[in-house]
């Protein structure tokens, strides 16, 4: 039976757990109510993945007690937590890669006694995907071994949903998601509260803790050092501190200010394709400089970075390194080329669980040295410098599997064995999915220290505000085709988000503008203003004499544009351009949760009639907000 909204539904009291003489957890406390959001937080190897595995039944606890719904628990399997209506979706997916995606939704349900319905399962599944907004993104028959990271994701959160369970536990589930792809997880969250679901939400992405959290509980080296204490009652700085112990400053500052950026570029890359997902991309990349690419899960950003490392032939287009060819053949080319590669998926891209954690380090020097026996011996002293730098202990070298560490240390060694082969070019796919603000502070700063000293970086990340605070530029790629190159300071948040919006998600909003511009006989454009620039995501003209020149993804500054006039006077009416004979009409838009999703314009040429202006806005307003 579901709990009332509010009761508390779960306690967890004074658990401990060791792992081979690793104290995990020592005297760790967790309460849970009913119809709840309940943020778990902790730098890396705090405790919180023990705590939860714990609670659902994935680890046996050493002591301690926990009460569900009021009654003693001690669940021998995640089987038993399953059955008392428990769930967890996994940061590391627990899916079976030989078996299809609708299959692994409902796993649970396989080894129970009886027939199963499958075509009730895939209707089942149909719908789960369609409350997640993600209908389309994955086929029910693929297999999970042939699907990608972010979608291997969405399988792990549907399976979870599917069980309609009473307490969910969701480990880092947007690590791989989109911003919109968040909002709608955030939707499908909100609902299970209002059916008094409990829901324990652990994420090193602070910002997401505020918008989506009641409550937050914090630990630090296996303790909790704040229980359910109300988000409301805290800030980013003040979390920040409860979870290292310690103030970061500012996260983003650049150490030294301006960096020199010469001016002929290292990298260049002219119209690439690879299909289906890179379509035609286009960017230089120079030293000193680090360069975003910003767009969505899907949008051809990692197949960029594979084209470049010699992982993804490509199709077509050109590279161009130091000004000639280039043509990665394999990854060792690319290496010994100068570039340097930290994957996404580290887990199955950049570990070898049988090697210790020293030869995992070492990997990238294996693959750029050509001279007789390893070569370690010439590593010793830049492996202690960077340890040190990293926050490493030279101790843990010898350790015999990188997966004994937390995931902000396997990500330090990943990084640190590109770094000690000291790279032209250091492309960082995702570098800090999964990793608590103490190690993101430690990343940062490495990554502008080396760019400061000439090396170029490539960073792509679905964390906008990290794209933001690190990279110089953004070069915005949707749909496999790069839109813009902004730089970073002329781009907040939502302006990312918009601009990275897939094409093919604004064929509605496409539709709303096409016919605006036919109706009134002009041009319609959707766009991003701030006080001195726009950025345009959609332009439409019916009207030749109306027609900007506008196209999705150009930017200007307001006296650039044929109707700056209207832009710096964002006025409710109407406005005539006496100099070119243009009348035009500015409409702000929000979404259905009141975010900012940028202005819908109207411009008609000269001569035109003028129609009320305060109808079309209203009219605007409702048809855009229907359309996205």
């Amino acid at each position: 039976m579901m709990a009332t909204s509010g009761s508390i539904l779960l306690e967890a009291r004074d658990i401990t757990k060791s792992f081979v003489g690793t104290k995990a957890l020592v005297g760790a406390s967790l309460t849970l109510r009913a119809g709840q959001t309940h943020a778990l937080l902790g730098a890396n190897g705090a405790g919180k993945s023990t705590l939860s595995r714990v609670v659902s039944g994935h680890v046996r606890r050493d002591g301690g007690t926990v009460l569900y719904e009021g009654r003693p628990l001690d669940f021998r399997s995640p089987r038993d937590a399953l059955d008392a209506g428990i769930a967890m979706v996994m940061q590391e997916t627990s899916l079976a890669p030989d078996l299809s995606v609708v299959e692994n939704i409902f796993l649970p349900e396989l080894r129970r006694p009886g027939r199963l319905s499958f075509s009730s399962m895939r209707r089942r599944a149909d719908e789960i995907l369609a409350d997640l907004g993600q209908d389309r993104a994955v086929s029910l028959d693929s297999k999970v071994q042939d699907i990608s990271v972010a979608q291997r994701q969405l399988v792990e959160i549907a399976k979870a949903l599917a069980l309609k369970s009473n307490l969910i536990i969701f480990d880092e589930p947007t690590a791989s998601l989109s911003p919109s792809e968040v909002e709608r997880l955030f939707d499908i969250i909100g609902r299970l509260k209002e059916a008094a679901c409990a829901i324990v939400f652990v994420s090193h992405r602070l910002e997401e803790v505020f918008a989506i959290s009641d409550e937050i509980t914090v630990m630090r080296e296996g303790r909790t050092v704040a229980a359910s204490r109300p988000t409301s009652s805290l800030n980013q700085t003040e979390l920040v501190r409860l979870m290292v112990g310690r103030d970061l400053g500012a996260i983003f500052a650049s150490a030294t200010g301006p960096k020199p950026i010469q001016e002929n570029p290292i990298l260049s890359a002219r119209s690439l394709r690879a299909p289906p997902l890179v379509r035609d991309i286009s960017f230089d990349l120079h030293r000193g400089e680090i360069l975003g690419l910003g767009g969505l899960v899907g949008a051809g950003r990692s197949e960029v970075a594979e084209i470049l490392f010699g992982l993804r032939q490509r199709a077509g287009g050109d590279l161009l390194m130091d000004g000639e060819p280039f043509a990665p053949r394999s990854p060792a080319h690319a290496i010994r080329a100068g570039l340097g590669f930290v994957a996404e998926d580290r887990r199955r891209q950049s570990i070898v669980p049988d090697l210790s954690v020293r030869e995992n380090l070492l990997l990238g020097h294996l693959g750029a040295y050509r001279g007789f026996g390893l070569g370690y011996r010439s590593l010793d002293e830049k492996i202690r410098d960077l340890l040190q730098k990293l926050e490493l202990s030279p101790d843990r070298l010898d350790d015999d599997n990188l997966l004994n560490f937390s995931g902000g240390m396997q990500q330090k060694i990943i990084i640190a064995r590109w770094l000690l082969l000291e790279p032209k070019v250091l492309i960082l796919d995702e570098p800090t999915k999964g990793v608590d603000i103490g190690t993101r502070a430690s990343i940062y700063a490495i990554l502008r220290e080396i760019a400061a000293r000439g090396a170029a970086i490539l960073i792509i990340s679905s964390e906008f505000q990290e794209l933001l605070g690190l990279a110089d530029r953004v070069v915005v790629i949707s749909d496999g085709l790069s839109i813009a190159d902004v730089p970073s300071g002329d781009l907040d948040e939502e302006k990312l988000t918009l601009l990275a919006a897939p094409r093919s998600s604004m064929e509605r909003n496409q539709r709303v503008l096409r016919d605006l511009a036919a109706e009134h006989d002009g041009a319609a454009f959707w766009a991003i203003l701030d006080e001195k620039r726009m950025f345009c995501l959609n332009c439409v003209a019916a009207n030749p004499a109306a027609d900007l020149g506008f196209r999705a993804g150009s930017t200007a500054r307001f006296e650039e544009t044929p109707i700056g006039v209207a832009l710096s006077a964002r006025s409710n009416e109407f406005v005539f351009d006496p100099s070119n004979g243009l009348s035009s009409l500015l409409v702000d838009v929000k979404s259905h949760r009141g975010h900012e999703l940028g202005s819908i314009g109207l411009v008609l040429g000269p001569n035109q009639p003028v129609p009320a202006a305060s109808t079309l806005r209203a009219s605007i307003i409702e048809r855009f907000r229907a359309a996205v």
